[in-house]
């Protein structure tokens, strides 16, 4: 009742028309209606882990200077790509299987394959943070000096990282958006600014490997809360019971998935990878300010993507698919008018914000329009990638977007020397452009197909292509 009260004294200070479309969905009835509101708390979740996020990266600009933010951005990056890696694509496949199970009341398979994911995953982690310092011990002369101790620390987050992972995935499978999205997007960067604001005021060294101290804390802490809150909400959706395994052919349809995460990831991560070959930390760093500023605008459609995912699945694995059709064609507006406005709104406070970080920048804010075109290309094809997975389309939507990674790397490579951060910038919004181009025909085949059909005796299970 409490939060009703608060919800709509918060709506008077919005205009009419939107307060009017905002009442709309938090009053709509059945899935459509809650596939809005998830998709609304999601998108309000990300925005709060913005906030908190960008006042953290402003602070530690400040704190430990330009080279340093680029040192700990570089290595954290790498981090963020190894750890969602780690979870071998049982992140992403959980949205299909878990809300799949459920439905068919094989609560046995729901339970075995959520102990699998998260031992998988952590254990994948344990094996990559192994492997990682074989890998910097062996090749340490040829690895940059500033940025040795840091990644050799990271490591250290690796195991936590992947089973945060993982479960974001049940999280967004059960419609938990606060339980998926809440711990790495809100109390995970709540943490790491609290850690390194604490560390810089007790004389810790103002430098990159202090921030990575932190973010390994907050990673950690992450894990563990949110593991114990989704274990307590999943015992009273699925009664205990004995598990069963399908270990080999949930291999089978995560695998792929991995190829589709990685190209995601190279996809949003290539132009700082790169760019690392071509310009020094400070560099680095300017552009990762003006590309994470930009990005406020893709959390729409990660916030749509994350709700509408298991409806997806549902209107497939019932063969609706003139449901499907009409549902997609309704979440494109969801992700492209906000992300339209979003836009014109942060490339006119483009050059204050980047200021914020420090004076030198703001010269990172010409890569901000080549970003914004294509994140709205983006936008305008729709949460595309969740439904490549709710209808087992993972091989072919891993091709198309393989071939934009390729096309990103060669404009990178192309256009960095060249033309700086500027050209990063335009290299992926060209491959944004074409991964959302190739993602929009796979899904006009899928949509105007005969619908699912059983395979391997999976309920709803949709071929391989």
């Amino acid at each position: 009742m409490g939060c009703e009260m608060t919800v709509s004294k918060l709506l008077k200070f919005l205009p009419e028309a939107v307060r009017q479309k905002v009442e709309g969905i938090l009053n709509g009835g059945g899935d459509h209606g809650q596939s809005q509101r998830s998709a609304l708390l999601a998108f309000s979740i990300r925005i709060a882990s913005a906030a908190i996020a960008f006042l953290s990266q402003v602070l530690l600009a400040r704190w430990i200077g330009a080279h340093e933010f680029g040192v700990f951005t570089y290595v954290w990056v790498w981090v963020n790509i190894t750890g969602t890696l780690c979870a071998a694509g049982f992140a992403t496949s959980v949205v299909r299987f878990v809300p799949e199970y459920r439905e068919a009341g094989k609560h046995d398979l729901v339970r075995g394959f959520l102990r699998t994911g998260r031992l998988f995953s952590s254990t994948m982690g344990l094996a990559a943070s192994i492997g990682g310092l074989i890998f910097l011990y062996t090749f340490k002369e040829s690895i940059a000096e500033y940025y040795l101790v840091p990644a050799t620390v990271a490591l250290i987050a690796l195991p936590a990282f992947s089973l945060t992972d993982f479960q974001d995935g049940v999280g967004r499978s059960q419609g938990w958006i606060d339980l998926a999205l809440v711990p790495p997007y809100i109390i995970r960067p709540f943490l790491l600014f609290t850690f390194i604001g604490g560390a810089v005021a007790i004389g810790w060294a103002q430098s990159a490997e202090t921030a990575i101290y932190a973010a390994i804390a907050a990673t950690w802490i992450t894990a563990i809360l949110q593991y114990f809150m989704q274990k307590k909400r999943m015992r009273e959706a699925v009664p205990a019971g004995p598990r069963k395994y399908k270990f080999g052919f949930w291999l089978k349809v995560s695998l792929p998935v991995i190829a589709i995460e990685s190209f995601a990831l190279m996809m949003t991560n290539m132009d700082i990878l790169l760019l690392d070959l071509y310009v020094t930390p400070d560099q680095i760093a300017i552009y990762f300010a003006a590309a994470r500023t930009i990005a406020l605008i893709a959390f729409v459609h990660f916030s749509v993507t994350a709700a509408v995912t298991p409806k997806f699945t549902t209107l497939y694995t019932n063969g609706d698919m003139e449901g499907l059709g009409s549902f997609l064609k309704e979440t494109r507006k969801w992700t492209f008018i906000p992300s339209l406005i979003g836009g014109g709104v942060l490339l006119t406070l483009g050059k204050p914000i980047l200021w914020l970080f420090g004076p030198e920048f703001m010269t990172g804010y010409p890569a901000m329009f080549a970003l914004v075109v294509g994140l709205l290309a983006r936008s305008f094809a729709g949460p595309l990638q969740g439904l490549m997975i709710a209808t087992g389309q993972q091989n072919t939507a891993a091709l198309a977007m393989g071939a934009a990674v390729l096309v990103n790397i060669a404009f990178n490579v192309l256009l960095i020397p060249k033309f700086g951060l500027v050209g990063a910038a335009a290299a992926t919004a060209i491959s944004f452009s074409v991964e959302s181009l190739l993602l929009y025909v796979t899904a006009k085949r899928i949509i105007s197909g005969p619908g699912p059909f059983k395979t391997h005796g999976e309920p709803g299970a949709a071929s391989a292509k």
